[in-house]
């Protein structure tokens, strides 16, 4: 038992909080769709979060850690969409619309959207800040008008994808949220790996990464090719949520919305990177629900309002000790952090064994020191040696 606590105090909790709180999630889900009490909305609303939350944290391996500034990522979605999505309508022929036929869609449109981040990392290496948002944003609105006027994807119209099965339908949150943490773990897990270090020395200080040997070739076309792949998977997510893939809902203003969500969790912050696309999908899905009819026009008003108070709340000294005071972290350790009582000394917290050192104080430590005699030498007039 004493070995198990020692490991269990060895583990770095906070590594591991994002899979708590998709996990919570997950199970809270569970239990209301075992009891019947999951609506049909809210199944819709889970699957569109699980959707962003793939999306900023894919961007986030670019943006946040590498330190270069994409706006294409719903161009490497829309890949993703139709070719996954296509994929999906031609093997269910053979195959059927459940969980065979998602996957294989999934590797297909996930690993096209790669290719493209492969093709387009290629010549972006090379620039740098407004250039290379310049090229993303250009290969994000090529890619958009490809598919919009191929007529093997249904021109302007868009395709109709793929009717899955009804049980699998009911049960996709669930495969969503899985994605999502596969997405975590994949993206953490190289964070924190040499990769990840070499990555975010190129983002601190390029001309010193390289000077240190690192391949900064080699680590900006993985981040590119990591970050452009998951933008494919949730483009494949989106085609089996939504009965059409039409190519303007790929626009440049739903990159802009990701990179929202990057900026507005933090920099290099997956938890508030997370934590912040859900919230802004979350009003997305309410202020269509709420504004409608002659309202609807006011929408990205109000959502826009809401965003540049949520900047000023995170960003403005004003509010700093107020953060400071009211936040997740702070809350925890009020909770389950117990108080200390200044007023209350223990006999036994001066102790030698109490205080960490590299030496065990209770040893008795001793230092024997040999002083070496001086000789004579006759031959050389008396000199010592």
């Amino acid at each position: 038992m004493k070995n198990i606590g020692l490991a269990l105090k060895k583990i770095k909790w906070k590594h591991y909080v994002n899979y708590v709180i998709v996990l919570a999630a997950l199970i809270v889900l569970l239990i209301a769709g075992a009891s019947g009490g999951l609506k049909a909305s809210t199944n819709e609303l889970v699957l569109k979060i699980a959707i962003s939350i793939v999306l900023a944290v894919s961007l986030s391996i670019v943006v946040g850690f590498l330190g270069e500034l994409s706006l294409g990522h719903a161009g490497f979605m829309c890949v993703g969409a139709y070719i996954g999505g296509k994929v999906a309508v031609v093997i269910s022929e053979k195959l059927g619309g459940g969980i065979v036929t998602f996957l294989i869609s999934l590797i297909v449109g996930g690993l096209c959207a790669a290719v493209c981040g492969f093709v387009i990392g290629l010549p972006a290496l090379r620039l740098r800040g407004d250039y290379l948002a310049i090229v993303t944003l250009a290969f994000g609105e090529i890619v958009k008008v490809i598919f919009q006027q191929s007529k093997a994807f249904g021109a302007n119209l868009g395709f109709d994808t793929l009717r899955y099965d009804k049980s699998f339908r009911q049960n996709f949150y669930i495969i969503a949220l899985i994605l999502v943490l596969v997405t975590l773990a994949v993206t953490q897990n190289m964070i924190r790996s040499k990769h990840g270090r070499a990555i975010t020395a190129i983002r601190d200080n390029e001309i010193a990464a390289r000077a240190s040997g690192v391949d900064v070739t080699k680590y900006k076309l993985i981040a590119f090719v990591v970050s452009a792949f998951f933008a494919g998977i949730a483009g494949v997510m989106f085609a089996c949520t939504f009965s059409t893939v039409q190519a303007p809902k790929f626009g440049y203003n739903y990159s802009i919305e990701i990179l929202v969500m990057v900026v507005l969790g933090g920099m290099g912050n997956i938890t508030g990177t997370i934590l912040s696309a859900s919230l802004i999908t979350f009003l997305n899905v309410k202020l269509s629900t709420v504004l409608t009819g002659d309202l609807a026009v006011v929408k990205d008003l109000v959502y826009a309002l809401i965003l540049v108070l949520i900047v000023i709340y995170t960003n403005a000294p004003a509010f700093k000790t107020f953060r400071e005071k009211h936040n997740l972290k702070a809350f925890t350790l009020r909770i389950f952090k117990p108080k200390k009582d200044p007023s209350r000394i223990r006999d036994d917290e001066a102790k030698w064994s109490n205080i960490p050192t590299k030496i065990n104080m209770d040893e008795l430590l001793t230092v024997d020191l040999k002083v070496q005699e001086s000789v004579q030498s006759p031959d050389k007039g008396g000199k010592n040696k």
